[in-house]
């Protein structure tokens, strides 16, 4: 059985946008472990439905993410990156040089880790963490008292503005030092991923989460703006 037997549609797209940009623009942004991957699905029937300007601003938000957990490691040190939503997101093998002594944790559903375990495998420095990231029974393996920087991207827009910011404000009481970074959309833009989302064949996964402003988000969850 090929490894991706069973992956929906939202899983791809991602990864396709990292497989077109380290192609094309290797100077600006490198995957290799996703474009080892480009072989076994179905690559250009998804590339083929897009185009350059989605592919880019795919691969922007991991560029601009691996830079922040970058820095937040030279930081900390012994540290904790978390990513919510992982899917077959690549980072950890992006930023594996620059790992030093922090531990990645992979958190998703449970048939999205079964598929993640299958294709990408597993790491001592890399847990896969199996469940819904809003019911936080996720957190129980984690050390939370360590410097925790959590990634969540591709990943609230699915989701109610109102659970987001109950899920933002849940996050304060469980790590005691802890950085999100997410990314978010305006409600235009949103109309705009929606109509590609159908375009790539999946009608179910519709994008709600959009806001105008960073700071006003903080605003409502409690929490300090680093940085937009």
């Amino acid at each position: 059985m090929n490894r991706f037997s069973g992956v929906p549609d939202t899983l791809y797209i991602p990864l396709t946008a990292r497989i077109y940009v380290s192609k094309h623009f290797p100077d600006y942004f490198m995957d290799e472990k996703a474009l080892s991957l480009e072989p076994e699905m179905p690559y250009e029937t998804i590339a083929a439905k897009s185009t350059e300007y989605f592919q880019m601003a795919g691969a922007c938000r991991f560029y601009c993410t691996d830079q922040m957990i970058r820095s937040f490691i030279h930081k900390h040190g012994k540290c904790n990156v978390i990513n919510l939503g992982c899917g077959l997101e690549t980072a950890y093998f992006r930023l594996l040089s620059h790992t030093g002594e922090a531990v990645f944790y992979e958190v998703d559903l449970p048939s999205v880790i079964e598929m993640r375990r299958r294709i990408l495998g597993e790491s001592e420095r890399e847990i896969l963490i199996a469940g819904d990231m809003f019911d936080f029974e996720w957190t129980k393996g984690i050390d939370t008292q360590r410097p925790t920087i959590l990634t969540a991207i591709g990943v609230f827009q699915y989701f109610e503005s109102a659970s987001v910011t109950v899920f933002l404000k849940e996050i304060q009481k469980h790590f005691t030092d802890a950085e999100v970074i997410f990314d978010a959309m305006t409600g235009k833009a949103v109309k705009y991923a929606n109509d590609y989302i159908r375009k790539t064949g999946n009608k179910n996964a519709e994008l709600h989460f959009s806001t105008d402003s960073g700071a006003a988000v903080a605003g409502m969850c409690g929490m300090q703006l680093a940085a937009e």
